[in-house]
Parts: structure tokens; C-alpha cells; sequence
């Protein structure tokens, strides 16, 4: 399976998934769509890491929380090396450290690899930790066999890395590993590929191991022309590091800020996507009171409407794809035999965040309409 000429970031991502979903080669969670997909033989993949110098040698290793890494994280705690995952979106920090209990069995330590145990079992390690990262570890949807690397579009990796980058806890010369299925390893065209997109030295899949040979630069550090307002509001880590920056003399300026050149021309193609904004929008607390609509019908400004959505979809499906994006509302109402859901939030601004957030959105094969609700009903 390789993707045709022309074809967006999004179009091999929606390939890929649809490819995975067909053959029956996804593994739980299903269906894949919008998530570094999990696939049968994972562990036979994450297995083929033991046959690598980078991580024998590794003692600190910088693991995503996604599925199919899982049997790295395993591995890398049985070797007694130290775990590091980033913290779910970015909010409380940079980097959770995995600590098993004292004497932990084999299925403690399987249960300290999954997401569970990433959130039972872990302390947060502060920016001032000096941590040293020997070798880091991401999941991905594509990949070449060059190196060139494709994420499920929130650019969390990308940013994850950059960030480490600025507070010097990788350098150029740290390998960076994916493990994915065979049919996620495509040609990727090289002019896909931005300033700020991780590349990758090792692939590993359940029957190869891949050195790239990626000569292509890593990130250098934070693009702050690509971070928005919102997004330091919602990740403090993003701040700190902004201000060590800004203390040593770099230019910090934001998106759209004066000193950002994209702020007085139109950005090229690709520029500013609403995957890169996702990670500045945090999701509203679901249990916070509010009163009930006035009547259906009578939607306010901080309602969304959702429109054409799937005949077949279901009020879970659209859920779990808003949790996954930081939108959750703090109510919906589903209103499915008319293909159409309205997404309830505390306030306007919530209500706008979430709106630029899901432009785009796809459950199943077509995009759905996105509005706020008092737009849709006055139409």
C-alpha cells in the first residue's frame, strides 16, 4: 500500500487507518482513526528493540504512552533502566518517571507499562531535574523507510522532542525509535515535511529492523512563531521554557505576535493546522454544573452543533474522538436519527476553542459540519 501522488499528511493518516481497519491488522483500541493505531504483533515489534546497541547501552529512555509501545515500556522497566513518559498533554509537566514498587513481580511491572500503570506509578520530574534522555521512543501512523516520520496530527512528538531539545535533555546524536505495522512503513514525500517534524533513525516492525540512515536535521529546539497564545496558557511547562529563553536572548516572539514573520503575510500551506493548536486546548471539567437548556432548540453561544454525522455512528464514538482532542463538552445532546449532536460548554470562549479545534473532523468517511449553534439555527 503506498499513497498516490499529491496526497496530504492526512490523506496517508486516513489511508493507513482505513488499510489497518480492512485487513483486520488493528489491535484494541478499535477502530484506530485519530490514534497512533495499535496493531497485531506490537510486542513481536517492541521486541526487536533488544537487538539495538542504542538501547542496550540506554539508561534514561523516553517512552510515548501510546498502546503499541507498551511492550518497550516493559522491556525498558524489566532492564532496570529509568522509564520516562510525557504527561498527558502536557499539563502538569514534561516527563512522568515510572516507578515500580520494591520486589515488583513481572505482572507488576506489566501492569506499570500500560497506560494504568503510567498513571499509577508514576512522579513527575520537574524541568530543573537535569534529565539526560539516552534514547526516546514514539509511535507514529506513517513512516519511510528514510526516516520521515507522520504522527496522528496533535503534534505532541514533535513538540515533546523540541522541548527536551531546549532544556538539554537530548541532543542531535540522541536515537530516536519508532515501532510500527509493516503496512505503516510508505514513502512519505519529502515536501510534506516541515521545520519542526521529528525524524526517526530505527523502525522496527514485527519482521524488520530499519536503520534510516536520517540525514535530515532534528528540530533544534522550540519554534515559538508556532505556538499560540492559547497554548501557553494551557501547557505551564511551555511557559518556563519560554522564559529561560527569553533570559538568554532568543527570540520568543508567538504566533501572530510582533517579531513573528508569519504575522505580516499570509502563512504558506500547512503553516498553522488546527492538529498544532490542539495541544493548547484542554478539556472542560465534565462534571461541572450548568443549567439545562431552555428547551430544545434554543441552543446559546456556547453550544456547538455537530452536524452529518455517520448513520451508523454512535453518542460513544463522537465522545471518545472529543475527549481525544481536549474538547469534552460538559453535556451533549445526541440527536442521532437526525445526524446531529449538540456540544454543551461553560462559556463562549470554551465553546470557540473547541469550535477551532474540531474544523476538519472526521467520523468515518465524511467530514463533519461544525458550527456554533446559535449560527447553525439562524442559517
Amino acid at each position: 500500500m503506498e499513497p498516490s501522488a499529491g496526497v496530504s499528511k492526512q490523506d496517508i493518516r486516513e489511508q493507513i487507518w482505513d488499510y489497518m481497519e480492512s485487513q483486520n491488522l488493528a489491535d484494541f483500541p478499535r477502530p484506530v482513526h485519530h490514534r497512533i493505531p495499535n496493531f497485531k504483533g506490537s510486542y513481536l515489534a517492541c521486541r526487536n528493540i533488544e537487538d539495538l546497541d542504542v538501547f542496550a547501552r540506554a539508561q534514561e529512555v523516553k517512552v510515548d504512552p501510546d498502546k503499541p509501545l507498551e511492550g518497550v515500556r516493559l522491556l525498558a522497566l524489566q532492564s532496570k533502566k529509568t522509564l520516562l513518559v510525557p504527561t498527558p498533554r502536557l499539563r502538569t509537566g514534561l516527563f512522568n518517571k515510572i516507578t515500580p514498587p520494591p520486589g515488583a513481580t513481572k505482572d507488576i511491572l506489566r501492569k506499570c507499562a500500560t497506560s494504568q500503570g503510567v498513571r499509577n506509578y508514576s512522579t513527575p520530574v520537574g524541568l530543573d531535574s537535569r534529565v539526560l534522555v539516552d534514547l526516546v521512543v514514539v509511535g507514529s501512523v506513517a513512516v519511510s523507510e528514510k526516516g520521515w516520520r507522520i504522527g496522528k496530527g496533535e503534534g505532541y512528538a514533535d513538540l515533546e522532542y523540541a522541548m527536551m531539545v531546549s532544556m538539554g535533555a537530548v541532543s542531535e546524536a540522541t536515537p530516536v525509535i519508532t515501532i510500527v505495522h509493516d503496512c505503516q512503513v510508505v514513502d512519505v514525500p519529502e515536501a510534506l515535511l516541515e521545520g519542526h517534524d521529528l525524524t526517526v533513525d530505527y523502525i522496527l516492525t514485527p519482521t524488520r529492523v530499519i536503520a534510516t540512515g536520517c540525514e535530515r536535521p532534528k528540530p533544534t529546539g522550540i519554534t515559538w512563531s508556532k505556538i499560540s497564545r492559547e497554548m501557553m496558557e494551557k501547557i505551564p511547562v511551555l511557559r518556563r521554557l519560554r522564559e529561560q529563553e527569553r533570559q538568554a536572548g532568543k527570540d520568543v516572539a508567538l504566533q501572530g505576535e510582533p517579531g513573528d514573520p508569519s504575522s505580516h503575510q499570509k502563512a504558506p500551506p500547512g503553516t498553522v493546522t488546527r492538529p498544532q493548536n490542539v495541544p493548547g486546548l484542554e478539556e472542560d471539567s465534565v462534571g461541572a454544573a450548568r443549567g439545562s437548556l431552555q428547551g430544545e432548540g434554543a441552543p446559546f453561544a456556547a453550544d456547538v452543533y455537530v452536524g452529518n454525522l455517520p448513520r451508523d455512528a454512535r453518542v460513544s464514538d463522537l465522545k471518545r474522538v472529543l475527549r481525544e482532542l481536549g474538547a469534552a463538552p460538559l453535556r451533549l445532546t445526541w440527536q442521532g436519527p437526525r445526524r446531529r449532536a449538540f456540544l454543551h460548554y461553560q462559556d463562549p470562549a470554551s465553546a470557540q476553542r473547541a469550535l477551532a479545534c474540531l474544523q476538519g473532523l472526521r467520523l468515518g468517511p465524511g467530514t463533519l459540519r461544525v458550527a456554533l449553534a446559535r449560527q447553525q439555527r439562524d442559517k
